[in-house]
């Protein structure tokens, strides 16, 4: 019986030996197909190192260190290119279709300027205070009648503005016709008595005329003593006013003052006497040429900026105070043979560094992020201080294209600057590091998310809802109106739950949509909760950033602009969304209305 189980055990082994052999040989044979099919001709993986990463064929900005699915479409992943290997540490080589997908641009910095060659502020037109002045009452009384009645109205001087009831006034001239009949035994006071009308601005024919009459004139007239336009009216009819008490103030529009905010890094940049050319929405082909005449000596701490000041003629009336205007100087880098300089787009942000992404071969496109240290800014570029030398090829567009297969490379990135794999789950959103769709998504550019899903109209529709409330809450920022933005932001989760979830056909889409319309509701709930417009603008912020992922996405079948200010969020930016190119800052409001740049149009 034993021996019997014996053999048994040894045609039991010797079975599943042999079928080993022949299944487990055939299954190799069968991967080894899949692999060749899966391997472009010209290149030969059949020695893969350690380090080989596989891409997307139709996603080439997809790169993980081991094979598996696209994150975005799916597919099988491929090797990528067996050029990737041999690069240094923190370099990144990207492929030919992703370079021309995304467009990337490069240009290599020498002397003197790359961008434009100017300054451009932004600013308002202020009445001219050295033109200014203050219409007073030289007797006290009670007002009676208000020839002027409202702002805006022209007045010349010598014009009739008021009549007052003065008891003191009735008093004197009772003093007048008292010393009048004395006025020949008692000239000198005669002659105080009417020195003392004088200085109550009572003229030489008035005094005679109150002689002549014989009789005490109980309302007085008070006369302007300046020509200009009534800017403040101060006094009601039957107000009692002291004397010396405004009455008006009234401004000589014939110059005004075009006042402009610069920046801190703009400072340099400055001076008294530089030509300034002044345009304005009003006068669309019309340039206006001005000298700056004055720069405010202290910063505002607040705004981090300066005043800057020139004096426009304005005998014709064109210029309104409160209108907005932009002025241009040119010329204002004043060592272009010295100086480093590179387009604006070329930089990213990240609150705390400045980083640019270099080309560091000239027959490849393999790129290294490298942080720099900002000088002025001067039109569309900025003067580099330390990073960059002459010589050096910069990424100039698509630089956050290649942000992102640096952070999914686990290279050194703009929010990564250490490196390390960062795993996001949701990988179609370049750019995004693990939570950026939580409480640190602000971190990340939104707005260079490009690629359009094909969804219905239907659902389209009802996106431009949530996108419409979403426009009302920017204009409530921008007024700072904070029970207002309260009350759009409760009507954004209303339209978010009305959008319909199952209008979209595919994974791709659906979970996009998932991911935005969570933190977009997590956003407005929190805007709805809170009264303190500072907390408002925080979350309007990572509100902002998915509100654009989910146009750019989708679409809201409308033109619209993603705008960006620099200075919001303590200096980090941020974007948002608009209908007009013309800047209406939602961040700062009417503290700081003009920041910002329209940085991309989405169609």
């Amino acid at each position: 019986m034993k021996k019997n189980i014996i053999y048994i055990s040894i045609a039991v082994i010797a079975g599943l030996l042999a079928g080993y052999l022949i299944f487990g040989n055939s299954g190799r044979e069968r991967n080894a197909v899949k692999d060749l099919s899966d391997m472009s001709d010209t290149h030969d993986h059949s020695g893969e190192s350690e380090n080989q990463m596989w891409t997307c064929s139709m996603h080439p900005q997809i790169m993980q260190p081991e094979p598996g699915d696209c994150p975005i479409c799916g597919m099988d992943l491929i090797p990528a290119e067996s050029g990737a290997d041999g690069l240094a540490m923190n370099e990144i080589k990207m492929t030919e279709n992703a370079m021309a997908l995304a467009n990337i641009q490069t240009s290599v910095v020498g002397k003197g300027q790359i961008g434009s060659n100017s300054l451009k502020l932004s600013g308002k037109i202020k009445a001219n205070e050295e033109s200014n002045a203050v219409q007073v009452t030289y007797f006290g009384g009670r007002i009676e009648k208000l020839y002027v009645n409202s702002t805006g109205e022209r007045v010349r001087a010598g014009q009739r503005l008021a009549t007052i009831y003065s008891p003191d006034l009735v008093a004197a001239q009772q003093e007048l016709l008292t010393a009048s009949s004395l006025k020949e035994s008692q000239a000198e006071l005669y002659k105080a008595v009417k020195n003392k009308l004088k200085l109550w601005k009572l003229s030489e024919k008035q005094i005679n005329a109150i002689e002549a009459a014989g009789k005490v004139q109980e309302n007085f007239p008070v006369f302007a003593t300046v020509s200009g336009t009534v800017t403040y009216k101060m006094v009601e009819e039957g107000d009692y006013v002291k004397q010396g008490q405004p009455l008006y103030k009234i401004a000589n529009l014939n110059t005004v003052w075009a006042e402009f905010d610069a920046y801190e890094n703009q400072i340099a940049s400055l001076k008294e006497g530089q030509n300034i050319k002044v345009t304005t929405n009003a006068y669309r082909n019309e340039v206006f040429d001005a000298k700056v005449s004055f720069i405010d000596p202290l910063l505002n701490s607040a705004t981090r900026t300066v005043v800057v000041r020139a004096v426009l003629p304005n005998k014709k009336d064109l210029f309104k105070p409160g209108m907005f205007v932009e002025g241009t100087i040119e010329g204002t880098q004043t060592s272009a043979e010295n100086t480093v300089s590179i387009p604006t787009t070329a930089v990213m942000w990240t609150g705390e560094r400045s980083v640019v992404y270099v080309k560091t071969k000239p027959d490849v496109p393999v790129f290294e992020m490298r942080e720099v240290r900002l000088g002025n800014a001067t039109g569309d570029s900025y003067t580099i201080l330390e990073g960059l030398k002459i010589g050096d090829e910069v990424v100039t567009n698509g630089t956050f294209t290649v942000d992102a297969a640096a952070q999914l490379q686990g290279k050194k990135s703009m929010m990564n600057a250490s490196g390390g794999k960062t795993m996001t789950g949701h990988e179609g959103h370049l750019g995004m590091q693990e939570g950026s769709f939580g409480e640190n998504a602000d971190k990340t550019n939104h707005s260079q998310m490009k690629e359009r899903i094909e969804v219905s109209n239907k659902f389209q529709n009802q996106l431009k809802q949530v996108f419409d409330d979403y426009i009302l809450l920017k204009d409530a920022l921008v007024k700072d109106e904070a029970k207002s933005a309260q009350q759009v932001a409760k009507q954004i989760d209303q339209s978010l739950k009305k959008v319909d979830m199952k209008l979209l056909s595919g994974e791709e889409a659906h979970n996009h949509w998932m991911t935005i319309q969570k933190e977009l509701k997590k956003s407005a709930n929190a805007i709805e909760k809170s009264s303190d417009i500072a907390n408002q603008r925080v979350h309007f912020k990572h509100l902002s950033a998915h509100m654009i992922s989910g146009v750019q996405l989708f679409g809201v079948n409308e033109t619209v602009y993603s705008e960006f200010c620099p200075m919001a969020d303590n200096n980090n930016g941020a974007f948002w969304l608009s209908l007009e190119k013309e800047i209406r800052n939602p961040y700062y409001g009417e503290a700081m209305l003009k920041c910002g740049e329209v940085r991309q149009t989405i169609e």
